[in-house]
């Protein structure tokens, strides 16, 4: 699956994703944004997510990994609300506005700007050498559809709950 490979065409959660196949350790805020990729954008139950983390993390502790994929697929004791899903390209803007944690982990973006590195597939003018789907790989999702199709799931099951 290319969420393992880092090679989603998002590029916080490729890195995130490279980082933690090259050295078995993630930032817990990079944790959270690739659950919620995984579980709410790419619609992929929670438990293919956790068993990955386990084989990966050095830091791998049951209840701790457990929990935190049952928090951010919305499900389980102490759930996120099914509503919160996390946009990656701003999480990525804001956490790191210049781009210096994706350049590390997916360097075929390096010489990308720091306005455009977040999020190269809206970008309107790239390196002329560049090319998207040669040298990084198309967003294999739209995160604004994508959004739109979990919240109707979510509410679909939510109403079928209540009958």
């Amino acid at each position: 699956i290319k969420w393992c490979e880092g090679k989603t065409g998002i590029p916080i959660i490729d890195a995130a994703m490279r980082c933690l196949n090259q050295t078995g350790w993630m930032h817990n805020r990079l944790r959270m944004l690739c659950a919620s990729f995984l579980c709410k954008l790419g619609c992929i139950h929670w438990k293919y997510g956790e068993r990955y983390f386990a084989w990966k993390l050095l830091d791998y502790e049951f209840a701790s990994n457990n929990g935190g994929w049952q928090w951010a697929a919305g499900t389980g004791c102490d759930a996120a609300p099914y509503f919160r899903i996390f946009n990656p390209m701003t999480q990525s803007k804001r956490y790191d506005p210049e781009g210096h944690f994706i350049k590390k982990y997916c360097p075929e973006l390096a010489e990308l700007s720091s306005q455009h590195v977040h999020n190269p597939s809206n970008a309107k003018n790239l390196p002329a050498h560049f090319k998207l789907g040669t040298h990084y790989p198309h967003p294999i999702l739209d995160y604004a559809t994508s959004r739109q199709l979990c919240l109707q799931m979510y509410r679909q099951h939510l109403d079928r709950q209540k009958h």
